[in-house]
């Protein structure tokens, strides 16, 4: 991973709501971004996403809904 970085522009409320929400956690709204971001593009989230997705098109098959 690079040290550059890049900039991006967000709503003042959604950042706002954001530090007040995580500040304590992460110390930054740039950190709890980074985290975010980090996790959403782990390959095992997309693992986990088909894997709950099977779950739930079993269950709505055994209720008889496919």
């Amino acid at each position: 991973m690079t040290n550059t970085t890049r900039t991006v522009h967000l709503p003042e409320s959604l950042c706002e709501a954001m530090e007040q929400k995580f500040g304590e956690r992460f110390g930054s709204l740039d950190q709890c971004l980074i985290f975010v971001m980090q996790e959403l593009t782990r390959d095992d989230a997309a693992q986990m996403d088909q894997a709950e997705q099977k779950i739930i098109e079993q269950r709505l098959k055994d209720l008889g809904y496919i």
